[in-house]
C-alpha cells in the first residue's frame, strides 16, 4: 500500500494539468470527468451542473457511449443521491446505490451501477455539481465498496482543482462575450456613421434627380450615377458588417479553415483580389486564435476600405511555437506618424492591443503609394 498515495498523487497531477489546458466549460466538464474515471479506475463516471429547475444544465458522462446514452433518454433530474450530494454538499460512498433508499430507480438502457463515490463540486459556498463514479474495477468482497476512504481523499482534491477550473472556464466565457458585445457594439456605431450617412446622401441624391428628370436630363443622369456609386460603398459596408458579425467558427473548424472562408466571402464581394495561404500551422488556445482572426479581419477592412487595393494577400505561417500573420496590399498606402498625428487609427490602436492582449505583437509597414503590410506575431500555446 506504500506505493499508493504517491502514484495517486502523480496521476491528480496529471488531471489537473489537463484542465488547466482547457479554457471551455464543455471541455472542463469533460476532462473532469474522463480524469477522475482514469484515476480512480472506474467503469463510469459523471458530473452533473444543476439549472434552477430540478434538473442539470449540463450533464457529462464517460464511459458510456454515444448509442447507450441516446437511448437513455433526457437528462437526469435532481433527486435521490445526486440531489443529497447538492443539497447537503456532503460525499456518497456506497457499497450499492441500488441498495439506498433514496435511490429511485433508472431507464432501462442505463448501465447497471453498484458501489458508488460521489462528491460535491464547491467555489465556497456554491456548489457549482455533482461528481460521482460507479463500478470500481476491483475485486469487492460481498456487500462492500470498492471505493476506499483514500479513493475519496483523492477525488475530494480533484474535485477542489476541478472547481478552480471550472470557475475558471466560466468567468473565460463570460470574458468573451463582453468582448462579442463591445464588439457589436462598436459595429453599431460604424454602421451609424458610414453606412447611415450613405444612406442619407443616397436618399438627397436620388431626390435631386428625379428633380432634374424633366428640365435638366444630363444633370439628373450624373446624379443617378452618382446614387450607384453611393449605393456600391453601402453595400460594401454592410458586406464588411455581416462577415465581422457572423460567428467564427474556430472551435469547430479551426483558424485557418475560418480564415479561409472569410477570404473567399470578401474576394467574391469585393473587385479587389483578396487571396489567403497558409502552408500549415498548429492550433493555437482559443483565444490567441480569435485574436489573429479580428486582426485580420480589421486588417483587410481597411484594404478594402481604404487602400483602393486591386490585391490583397493574407498569409498565416509558422513562428517558433506560434504563427505570423501578415496582411499585405498593393493600394495606396499612407504615413503612419500623418495618421496618428491626425487623430485617425484605422483600426490600429485596436489590432495593437489584440495583439498585446493575446501576448504577442504588431507592426504596421506602409508609405504613400507604397501599399501596406501588417505583421502580428503570437506566441504558440
Amino acid at each position: 500500500m506504500s506505493h499508493r498515495p504517491s502514484s495517486g498523487l502523480a496521476a491528480v497531477s496529471t488531471a489537473l494539468l489537463a484542465m488547466s489546458r482547457q479554457m471551455e466549460v464543455r471541455d472542463v466538464l469533460k476532462t473532469i470527468v474522463a480524469s477522475a474515471r482514469e484515476l480512480l479506475d472506474a467503469e463510469y463516471a459523471a458530473l452533473g451542473v444543476p439549472d434552477d429547475h430540478g434538473g442539470f444544465a449540463q450533464f457529462v458522462v464517460d464511459g458510456v457511449t454515444d448509442e447507450q446514452w441516446k437511448a437513455i433518454g433526457p437528462l437526469p433530474r435532481q433527486h435521490g443521491v445526486l440531489a443529497a450530494m447538492l443539497h447537503k454538499a456532503e460525499p456518497e460512498r456506497l457499497a450499492d446505490v441500488r441498495e439506498d433508499p433514496r435511490f429511485g430507480g433508472w431507464p432501462d438502457a442505463h448501465p447497471e451501477l453498484s458501489d458508488f463515490l460521489g462528491l460535491p463540486v464547491r467555489d465556497g459556498d456554491e456548489i457549482l455539481g455533482a461528481l460521482f463514479l460507479a463500478n470500481k474495477r476491483c475485486p469487492k468482497p460481498e456487500g462492500s465498496c470498492g471505493f476506499t476512504a483514500q479513493d475519496e481523499e483523492l477525488l475530494g482534491i480533484l474535485a477542489q482543482h476541478a472547481a478552480i477550473a471550472l470557475t475558471n472556464a466560466r468567468l473565460y466565457e463570460r470574458s468573451r462575450e463582453l468582448t462579442i458585445a463591445e464588439e457589436r457594439s462598436r459595429l453599431a456605431h460604424e454602421l451609424h456613421d458610414a453606412v447611415s450617412q450613405k444612406l442619407f446622401s443616397l436618399r438627397l441624391t436620388a431626390q435631386a434627380a428625379a428633380a432634374l428628370v424633366d428640365r435638366d436630363p444630363a444633370r439628373a443622369k450624373g446624379e443617378l450615377q452618382q446614387v450607384a456609386a453611393l449605393a456600391a460603398e453601402a453595400a460594401d459596408e454592410l458586406r464588411a458588417a455581416v462577415v465581422e458579425l457572423r460567428p467564427a467558427a474556430l472551435d469547430e473548424d479551426g483558424l485557418v479553415h475560418t480564415l479561409r472562408t472569410q477570404v473567399q466571402v470578401l474576394d467574391r464581394a469585393h473587385t479587389a483580389r483578396v487571396v489567403f495561404d497558409s502552408p500549415g500551422i498548429r492550433a493555437l488556445p482559443a483565444a490567441q486564435e480569435e485574436a489573429v482572426l479580428r486582426v485580420a479581419q480589421e486588417a483587410l477592412h481597411n484594404a478594402l476600405r481604404h487602400a483602393d487595393a486591386a490585391l490583397v494577400t493574407v498569409t498565416l505561417t509558422r513562428h517558433g511555437q506560434g504563427v505570423r500573420l501578415t496582411v499585405a496590399d498593393d493600394g495606396r498606402g499612407f504615413d503612419p506618424g500623418t495618421v496618428r498625428s491626425a487623430g485617425r487609427h484605422l483600426g490600429l490602436v485596436s489590432m495593437r492591443d489584440r495583439a498585446a492582449g493575446a501576448g504577442g505583437a504588431l507592426t504596421v509597414t506602409s508609405a504613400p503609394g507604397e501599399g501596406t503590410t501588417i505583421d502580428m506575431e503570437v506566441p504558440g500555446g
